[in-house]
């Protein structure tokens, strides 16, 4: 895939954006154009937008970073904006990790070295999980602010 595609959905109360990007850092900036569309539909304060984008580029950038040699892949994201809440969720069917490659108590770390992607995203979010992408391959994080 060489373009980046969005899609949106309504589901229940909520709304449902996706966009998959080119596993490449470059496109990393429309997760943030995306993110900051959406934000006018809910209005966050400026600090909250800053501290989600923030969370937004560490989470795409591990995936851009870990999943793919030479970037030859893709990086699915999903934002699902509820009352209460924005859960977004970044996934990749790269080469994935084992839970233990996450370092520090409780992966407070990123999976690279002396990375502080992770730690940045658990400050920032309410909610982290972070596991095994579909089908057993690569990576999925997926964090909620409650707003």
């Amino acid at each position: 895939m060489s373009d980046a595609t969005i899609t949106a959905d309504q589901l229940g109360l909520g709304r449902v954006v996706r966009l998959t990007i080119p596993a490449k850092a470059e496109y990393i900036s429309l997760s943030r154009l995306a993110l900051a569309g959406l934000s006018r539909v809910r209005a966050f304060s400026d600090e909250t937008l800053a501290d989600l984008k923030l969370a937004l580029t560490e989470a795409c950038s591990n995936s851009v970073r870990h999943a793919y040699e030479n970037g030859e892949g893709h990086v699915d994201i999903s934002f699902e904006l509820l009352e209460d809440r924005l859960i977004v969720e970044v996934a990749d069917d790269g080469t994935g990790f084992e839970p233990g490659e996450i370092a520090g108590n409780g992966g407070d770390e990123e999976l690279s070295e002396g990375g502080l992607g992770i730690a940045i995203i658990r400050s920032i979010a309410d909610e982290v999980e972070i596991g095994g992408g579909r089908d057993g391959r690569g990576s999925r994080l997926r964090f909620v602010k409650l707003l």
